[in-house]
């Protein structure tokens, strides 16, 4: 019996079928396409290439990569571009703001582009840490068959013999203002710690996004791990855009992909690996955007049975590109999987099974690294980004508990309700062991856009007080931070949250062991608090921040701007 031919431009036929679509089609012709182009695919290539990032700065040779296979495979690429926000270079400064926002500004233009040029599929590329869940988002609203390739990430700078990173200069501001490092070498950190393209090279943001991209199964296998530089990351993205096609052909999209357990999987992998408090909130609004069901008591459930397996930088020693050498997303995730920690049945974007594209991977890692632990021998026995609960965050706040000496801590707040003014209290010397501060109005509403705290977490390590002194905000933390600091607090302080509540010299509780974040202050000087508190006027009332602010979701929801 005859079949018939699959269509595989089952979405652009709307546009380029028919007597009536002529103008269209000549709008094509325009662009050199001709009349055997109509029956082939057109698949988007939403391009994140940008000069403003190093992180960003790489990734044109690898959408001409992907060109290059969409072509070589059958289909007719379409390039757009996605804007990018440098975390790195806005951190400490109003322009932070701008970053979360950027988020929603990257998934709005790949639904758009998607949806208004009636795609048949995507290929998304890119580098800086809003990148990821942008285009995951995108990706996941328009629905069409997608994959991710990730800018891949930076190569180590090297100085004193000693590998460096972007977080190394926060830190090294810090160790100079304590009068720990001479001017001198901080020059030297400063214009040695990145020495090319690529993002930020730590398990921060954005490698433990695209770790869990690839752990979603919409990323390929060992892609998330590779550096930007090398030959084999364009590779990669070539060989993506075919298996992009070949999607198309069998009509995989996101949604089919991206469930509550495939979901699981990519937290398991977040938590074994050491990854960013950041996960939390774009998950909850990548669950957001796939229509699943999840919740950020979720993470807290994960987190106790899965153990952390790597040891990566900020808390641990070794880069993403350690952990490639060492066997990379693959190896984390059989070793899970072997273990029982993993859904092995979930789909991935090849039409594998987890546990097929796992199969030839070994159970326990290499003897010959100590990257990636045996399951018998973790790092930490329970994941390490915890959920807070209490008087002060009666929605939740995210912390990172594992590798501190000591995960209590109660101490007079120091309130501060800017950044600059915190970053400046720890440069001048008036922040010292015991205290804890108190950084608000920093929330999705109150920030705007939840800017992240890398200048004074990275300010307090450089200094010596890292272990020492508590810091909570309702605002975010980079993935680069650690030490005893709890973000997301929510309700924030803009909408009227506890936090807005506390004075200079009140007694605050961080329990990690507890899973406490608690004002010791009696409930009802905390209501007569509340009663005499009026909300701050917004910060902008036009432009995106405005938009923004006014349409963003609690942060224990992911900061969405659609959840009506």
């Amino acid at each position: 019996m005859e079949t018939k031919p699959i269509q595989i431009n089952r979405r652009s036929a709307n546009i380029t079928e028919g007597k009536s679509r002529a103008p269209n089609r000549s709008m094509y012709y325009a662009m050199g396409y001709e009349e055997g182009d109509f029956k082939k695919p057109m698949v988007g290539v939403a391009n994140g290439h940008s000069t403003i990032t190093p992180c960003n700065s790489g990734l044109q040779k690898l959408a001409d990569a992907a060109i290059e296979g969409i072509e070589e495979a059958g289909g007719n690429a379409q390039v757009f571009g996605t804007p990018t926000i440098s975390d790195g270079m806005a951190m400490g400064t109003e322009g932070m703001k701008y970053s979360l926002v950027s988020r929603e500004v990257i998934s709005d233009c790949i639904e758009t582009c998607v949806g208004g040029q009636w795609l048949d599929g995507v290929l998304v590329v890119g580098g800086c840490d809003k990148n990821m869940p942008g285009g995951m988002m995108g990706m996941l609203r328009a629905n069409v068959p997608a994959i991710y390739v990730y800018g891949g990430t930076i190569l180590p700078g090297r100085y004193k013999g000693q590998d460096l990173n972007i977080v190394s200069v926060f830190e090294a501001v810090g160790q100079n203002a304590a009068g720990n490092l001479s001017d001198e070498d901080l020059t030297e950190i400063e214009r040695r710690a990145i020495p090319g393209t690529g993002s930020c090279g730590g398990m921060y943001t954005a490698n433990t996004m695209s770790s869990a991209f690839e752990a979603l199964g919409l990323s390929l296998p060992y892609s998330s791990t590779m550096a930007n530089p090398h030959d084999e990351k364009a590779n990669s993205a070539k060989e993506s855009a075919k298996v992009l096609i070949e999607a198309i052909k069998k009509d995989i999209k996101p949604r089919d992909i991206v469930t509550r357990k495939s979901i699981e999987n990519a937290v398991a992998v977040i938590m074994a690996t050491g990854g960013s408090t950041n996960a939390v909130l774009h998950f909850l609004a990548i669950a957001h955007a796939a229509g699943v069901e999840w919740t950020i008591d979720d993470f807290e459930r994960v987190r106790v049975k899965t153990p952390v397996l790597c040891d990566l930088k900020p808390s641990g020693k070794y880069l993403a590109v350690d952990l490639h050498q060492a066997g990379g997303i693959p190896q984390v995730m059989k070793t899970l999987l072997a273990a029982g920690l993993l859904h092995g049945d979930c789909l991935t974007i090849s039409g594998q099974t987890i546990a097929e594209v796992l199969k030839d991977i070994p159970d326990v890692p290499p003897a010959t690294q100590d990257v990636i632990r045996p399951i018998t021998n973790p790092m930490y026995a329970q994941g390490h980004l915890a959920i807070l609960k209490g008087n002060l965050s009666p929605e939740g706040a995210v912390a990172k508990i594992t590798g501190l000496k000591n995960p209590v801590i109660t101490g007079p707040a120091r309130v501060f309700d800017d950044e600059q003014s915190a970053l400046k209290a720890i440069l001048d010397g008036k922040i010292v062991a015991g205290d804890v501060m108190v950084l608000r109005y920093l929330g999705p509403k109150g920030g705007p856009g939840m800017p992240e705290m890398l200048a004074p977490t990275g300010a307090l390590i450089g200094a010596g007080l890292g272990e020492s002194v508590g810091l909570i905000t309702d605002g975010r933390f980079s993935g680069g931070t650690w030490g005893m600091v709890v973000g997301h607090v929510a309700p924030e302080a803009a909408v009227g949250g506890t936090i807005a509540f506390i004075h200079e010299g009140d007694s605050i509780t961080i329990d990690a062991r507890k899973l406490l974040l608690e004002l010791n202050v009696d409930e009802a000087e905390i209501e007569k608090r509340r009663q005499a508190w009026t909300a701050p006027k917004p910060r902008y009332t036009r432009g995106v921040q405005a938009k923004f602010a006014f349409n963003a979701s609690t942060a224990s929801k992911g900061a969405v701007l659609d959840d009506y």
